[in-house]
């Protein structure tokens, strides 16, 4: 029952191996699973390299799947680096993530150890760098400048992001990064924007805030992973967000591939069970599983 919602559906957030960290499962395993339930595609999330080559591996094997390469701006690849998007793109990725745990916004936050209920593990990560001595000369990466704007590297990446029709993601940014970001990229025609998991505990935007980022033409992606216990919110306010933003602005990820937490194919299932049983229509998730994510993919 619950797998017809996600006929035709992408997951545009999931962390699979290789990578540097523990995966539960890797790209072909992750392909496998998503074509027996008749989703499309899935995109490749990495904190520290870019996935454009496995996508292609992927789409090789599996060609009746569309696997999404991207890049994420830490600072293995530069930080906010026009070079490193413009070989992204050429190399085949389809998503630009802004800087996640080398963002000045993340690192500010996860520092302070008592923040986070459980490190995620890439922060644990971080911590065991630091603590070898191992560190970037620049701890932390910001996309504004010291008034407020955007640094020219950042506005050069929404160019080359609106030129190859990139999907842009915000990472962990800060609100008022995301504002500065997401109002440049329409002013420099990026059709295709994604407010990455707003009610992480680093980013925390309210329903306000989301509508009107909404309203600038952003989807919101509501990630199963980030429902509590373990981050951002619970079910009932998650639902209350969706409806407040409604699902024609909206997205559902998993952002899963951890080995604590279940398959993502499993935890699409139960979230997209949790909103039907809650109150929501098929149509309506139907929009955020299958017919958002392919505008974004596809369109």
């Amino acid at each position: 029952m619950y797998t017809e919602l996600l006929e035709g559906a992408y997951d545009l957030h999931v962390h699979l191996g290789p990578d540097v960290s523990e995966r539960k499962l890797d790209d072909l395993e992750m392909a496998e699973r998503i074509q027996k339930i008749g989703m499309k595609g899935f995109g490749i999330k990495s904190h520290y390299f870019c996935t454009a080559a496995r996508a292609k591996l992927v789409k090789k094997i599996y060609p009746n799947l569309n696997p999404v390469g991207a890049i994420t701006l830490n600072q293995l690849v530069g930080g906010v680096s026009p070079l490193a998007v413009e070989m992204a793109a050429r190399d085949g990725a389809k998503l630009v993530w802004m800087p996640t745990f080398d963002a000045k916004n993340e690192q500010e936050f996860f520092l302070k150890k008592d923040k986070y209920d459980k490190l995620p593990y890439w922060a644990q990560l971080q911590f065991e760098l630091k603590e070898q001595g191992i560190t970037q000369p620049h701890s932390s990466i910001s996309i504004l400048d010291e008034n407020g704007k955007l640094k020219k590297e950042s506005l050069d990446v929404l160019d080359l992001i609106s030129k190859h029709q990139l999907i842009l993601a915000t990472g962990h940014l800060s609100k008022r990064e995301i504002f500065a970001l997401v109002t440049a990229a329409r002013d420099k025609n990026v059709k295709k924007i994604i407010i990455t998991h707003p009610t992480f505990s680093s980013v925390g935007l309210s329903k306000e805030e989301q509508k009107e980022l909404a309203e600038l033409g952003a989807y919101l992606e509501h990630c199963f992973a980030l429902v509590k216990p373990r981050f951002g919110i619970d079910w009932d306010e998650l639902y209350e967000q969706i409806r407040y933003v409604g699902p024609d602005h909206c997205i559902l990820s998993t952002d899963t591939g951890q080995p604590y937490n279940p398959y993502p194919d499993e935890g699409l299932q139960t979230f997209v069970s949790n909103l039907l049983n809650n109150g929501f229509t098929k149509e309506q998730i139907k929009r955020m599983s299958v017919e958002n994510t392919t505008l974004l993919v596809e369109g």
